[in-house]
């Protein structure tokens, strides 16, 4: 930063003249824009990369209903702005049990007895916060010490590693050895998942937006606020003046205020190039020790439900040996699926998760040989028959450049270099106390990370940022 001490002269802005430019029109953009207009700033423009507005939040439709690809579920009740938004609408209910039983490799099925005990171990697994180590060293200890010594060896084993992918498909992780202790303690529990009735998670983006909910995509109260198609190549800061924004389109665009809610997954790949000059090292620390992990869903519609009446749901475990010669095949990406279950209120629907490197590698594949591992896995584990289904989808946000990945968490390579969140949220600002870049996404949120409520809150946290420092010059 510059060391001078007064602002520029030909700084005098107001909420009428200042420029702000929103770099994403994700969920924390579309949150920090549409506060800026209430708070009554004028000059707020999004670019937005993709073709859409929404960013991980993707509702479409599918199977005469709509899904999402990206953010699903409601995340609790208790200091959820989500919640506290849609509550009086009748727009949320609560989820049901995911996995429903566990099957082996070879088509056995573990009694409800063992389904129970280990999916409660699961659920009421807990990290003290003095524990040193990754949260895979704890749950390891645990398990073995818990259920493990209630089961046969070899199935203990193969749950193990099924809890495992469980809970890296909710935490975003590749595997638990590099989960840190801090996803858990630093994470602010707000009750039990609910699952939109319709509409989507486009419900809660309509009404930020005051769109209408019945057209996903309609930019309501931003319309001619939103540029898409506008990727940004640079962000040149230099100097105590204006921000200079280069598009890779050749547009040139100069603001007062820049608001970046890129994904930590961009800002990873893309901060050395994007941002001229050099971040700080502290934000550089945050950005290099925190992680964005690839969790993707499949989505498959059937003639008629073909799951049985009594399942809501399948988790699967591999023996040793199979999963051996699994790891030998064209399919050795299956084992990082983790479970198939129904969907709520779409009861043509399945859905199934796949996480870390694997989820990655599928990416690259056709949907024809998606599908057709898929199948291959059905009948391998299945006493009952999974049919071709009628129509298939695949999420795929790592391979996506706008994106590069589905959530954060804390690793605990975050841990080593003492760094987190709120070096994330930092804003650079001019020695005078004006913010000139600020950060928001969920990978800001210290307490509600990962989660659309927490990038929500951090797009209000940029936006109140601003009309703080601009009431502070109205008293002046």
């Amino acid at each position: 930063m510059s060391a001078c001490t007064a602002e520029p002269i030909a700084f005098g802005k107001t909420k009428e003249t200042t420029r702000i430019v929103i770099i994403g029109a994700g969920v924390s953009g579309i949150a920090a824009a549409t506060r800026l207009l209430e708070q009554g700033f004028k000059n707020v423009q999004l670019f937005e990369a993709e073709d859409r507005i929404g960013g991980r939040i993707n509702t479409i439709p599918f199977a005469n209903s709509f899904i999402d690809l990206g953010a699903q579920w409601c995340h609790g009740e208790e200091g959820n702005v989500v919640y506290e938004r849609v509550k009086d609408l009748d727009v949320l209910d609560r989820t049901g049990d995911f996995a429903g039983y566990f099957a082996r490799s070879n088509k056995d099925i573990l009694t409800s007895d063992q389904y129970k005990a280990l999916m409660e171990f699961k659920d009421e697994f807990e990290v003290k916060s003095d524990f040193e180590g990754s949260v895979g060293d704890a749950f390891t200890d645990s398990f073995w010490k818990d259920v493990g010594q209630q089961l046969d060896k070899a199935v203990a084993k193969e749950a193990l590693d099924c809890l495992k992918r469980l809970i890296c498909s909710e935490d975003a992780c590749d595997h638990m050895s590099e989960l840190s202790p801090r996803n858990f303690v630093n994470f602010a529990v707000t009750g039990g998942d609910l699952s939109w009735r319709k509409k989507g998670y486009w419900k809660f983006l309509s009404l930020l937006l005051n769109a209408n909910e019945d057209q996903p995509g309609d930019q309501g109260i931003l319309k001619g606020h939103v540029h898409l198609n506008r990727r940004i190549a640079e962000v040149n800061w230099s100097g105590d003046g204006e921000v200079t924004l280069r598009c890779w389109n050749g547009q040139i665009v100069s603001a007062d205020h820049v608001i970046c809610t890129v994904s930590l997954g961009v800002l990873k790949e893309k901060h050395k190039q994007l941002f001229v000059p050099d971040l700080p090292a502290a934000k550089v620390r945050s950005i290099e020790g925190l992680k964005l992990g690839t969790v993707n869903k499949f989505l498959l519609e059937f003639e008629e439900q073909p799951m049985p009446e009594n399942i809501r749901g399948v988790a699967f475990l591999w023996l040793e040996e199979d999963l051996k010669e699994l790891r030998g095949s064209q399919f050795f990406w299956l084992e990082s699926v983790c479970n198939f279950h129904r969907v709520d209120r779409q009861p043509l629907l399945l859905e199934g998760w796949i996480i870390g490197a694997h989820a990655r590698y599928m990416e690259t594949l056709s949907e024809e040989k998606v599908l057709e591992g898929l199948l291959w896995l059905f009948r391998k584990f299945l006493k009952f028959t999974i049919p071709h289904p009628k129509n298939f989808l695949r999420s795929q946000w790592h391979s996506n450049p706008n994106f590069s990945g589905s959530y954060s968490f804390y690793p605990t390579y975050a841990d080593e270099l003492r760094t987190g969140r709120t070096d994330l949220g930092s804003p650079l600002v001019h020695v005078s106390g004006r913010p000139r870049i600020q950060f928001a996404g969920e990978a800001s949120s210290r307490n509600h990370f990962s989660t659309v409520h927490g990038a929500t809150e951090s797009g209000w946290r940029e936006a109140d940022r601003l009309n703080e420092f601009y009431k502070g010059r109205a008293e002046n």
